[in-house]
């Protein structure tokens, strides 16, 4: 035994030597740091492969039967393209060299890979699942996946785009290593993996409590009042008018101004080829003091400058709704979630019907995986899956009833119970969650039921309703939580027909002293 780890390790420290091969001094040869040992490379698309050497030197790359050769500027920046290749398990060798000096990065496959990111609920590791989740603790014992591959980017706040990383690797997913990566991306990619049964690489950036603001590239702050100013603010460093403006946050440190984010850890990986972007992240836009309002906007802004990053406007972004938390501001914030569907290939997972215990950091990561990973099985991979629970689509009056009606309920609706890792459908249950509004503005509790593909509510004794909603609360009350679900049992996203009647009041959720 001792024999053998003894042999692992020189095995080890040879393979990482072996980097730099053929080399003599003042040689300079540095392909990009996203690429490392172990990485997936993108099925189905030109592959970029660029870094930096000597000027005007030429560098050659090698994969898979191909060879590239380009020529460095007079800066020493080089990149070229690896033609497209299909799906393959069977790892490679990427060789990147010049006459004097070469690079050579083992265990390379060929797959599908996302881009990652978020705050704490997206970086919440899988190992801090299992310690809460039974089937968590059996999904991390049993995952030895030698084609599921992981890279965190874990660079700090950069006031200006960064044209590399510091360092950092990809890394193999097993039931140890995997304790370290995101919960929410070893379930989207497993899910993926045993559905297509190719390699999966996720690339994190996540960060936690970050808001949405440093994620998005500088020159994407525009086309809206509220990101003009907050590009205005962030180039003065002027926290103390961002927290004051409408569609504010608590601004504790220049990583949460602006681009610092996006500048370290989102620019030096474009144009890594992926197939797509996740994305999980709003509470820090709508905790204590923070105003969600024209959240919708700076979802369109990341949408839209991530995708002009890889210079691709057809990348799918699919991203997760917030789940019950007990802060004032959650409620809008989903709401400008829902709102940011306009933006063509986007899709949303809802949570409200996940865990129950008030906790901002909730466990169950399973659901949340397995949903995000129902939009490209759908979309990109063209399984035959639901992606949607029910979307709100209007309401109508008819008699003493209003009938209201939704996207994404063909199949029908149901009452639904969820537990982890599945939902049952609960046919004896009330339906909670619906209330209407009166003449007056005033919200009440409405009497609702399944009829066919619609909700039924009961209007009587309610005087001249003119607006519905359902689960327009931070959490839902006790013993009735909201429980409508489309017959795939996906549940059906908070909702209300005029929000005029919900006007945001910022002295509700004022900033802390």
């Amino acid at each position: 035994m001792i024999i053998r780890k003894l042999s692992k390790f020189f095995l080890s420290l040879l393979s990482s030597f072996y980097f730099c091969s053929t080399s003599h001094a003042g040689d300079l040869l540095q392909p990009a740091k996203i690429f490392s040992h172990n990485m997936v490379l993108q099925q189905g698309g030109e592959v970029p492969i660029w870094g930096k050497s000597n000027p005007n030197v030429k560098v050659t790359v090698e994969y898979a039967g191909q060879k590239k050769v380009t020529k460095a500027d007079g800066n020493g920046k080089w990149s070229l393209n690896l033609e497209p290749m299909i799906a393959a398990s069977n790892p490679n060798v990427l060789k990147v060299f010049t006459k004097s000096k070469e690079f050579r990065f083992n265990n390379v496959v060929v797959g599908e890979v996302w881009f990652s990111g978020g705050q704490s609920n997206m970086a919440y590791n899988a190992g801090g699942m299992a310690k809460h989740l039974e089937l968590g603790k059996s999904l991390l014992d049993k995952a030895d996946y030698p084609n599921i591959r992981f890279r965190r980017v874990n660079e700090t706040n950069s006031s200006i785009p960064k044209e590399d990383l510091s360092g950092g690797s990809w890394f193999v997913c097993n039931k140890d290593s995997v304790k370290s990566f995101s919960a929410v991306g070893f379930i989207f990619s497993r899910r993926l993996h045993l559905e297509l049964k190719i390699p999966i690489g996720v690339i994190d950036c996540s960060w936690g409590g970050t808001p949405i603001e440093p994620y998005i590239p500088s020159e994407a702050f525009k086309d809206h009042p509220t990101l003009d100013k907050l590009l205005s603010h962030a180039k003065a460093r002027d926290f103390e008018s961002i927290k004051k403006m409408r569609g504010g946050t608590f601004v504790r440190s220049d990583a949460w101004l602006a681009g610092a984010i996006y500048n370290s850890r989102v620019s030096p990986v474009a144009p890594y080829a992926i197939r797509g972007f996740t994305w999980y992240q709003a509470e820090s836009n709508c905790g204590t003091g923070e105003d969600p309002r024209d959240y919708a906007h700076k979802m369109r802004a990341l949408i839209r400058g991530w995708r002009k990053s890889w210079d691709n406007t057809n990348l799918p972004f699919y991203y997760v709704q917030l789940p019950q938390w007990h802060s004032y501001a959650w409620t809008y914030a989903r709401e400008e979630q829902l709102r940011a569907l306009d933006e063509p290939k986007t899709g949303m997972v809802v949570t409200v019907d996940l865990d129950f215990n008030n906790d901002i950091h909730p466990p169950n990561k399973i659901d949340v995986g397995e949903r995000l990973a129902l939009w490209p099985m759908k979309n990109e991979y063209n399984l035959s899956k639901p992606t949607s629970g029910p979307l709100f689509k209007s309401f109508e009056h008819k008699d003493e009833f209003i009938i209201v009606r939704f996207n994404h309920s063909k199949a029908g609706l149901m009452i639904g119970k969820s537990v982890v890792g599945d939902v049952l459908e609960d046919k004896g249950a009330k339906l909670f969650g619906f209330e209407l509004a009166d003449a007056h503005g005033v919200w009440h509790e409405a009497k609702a039921s399944i009829e066919n593909n619609s909700i039924i509510l009961d209007k009587s004794g309610i005087e001249e309703p003119r607006a519905v909603r359902y689960a327009c609360h931070p959490k839902a009350p006790k013993n009735k939580q909201w429980n409508l679900y489309n017959k795939s049992k996906l549940p059906a996203s908070p909702f209300c027909s005029d929000w005029s009647l919900m006007k945001y009041d910022p002295t509700k959720n004022p900033m802390p002293k």
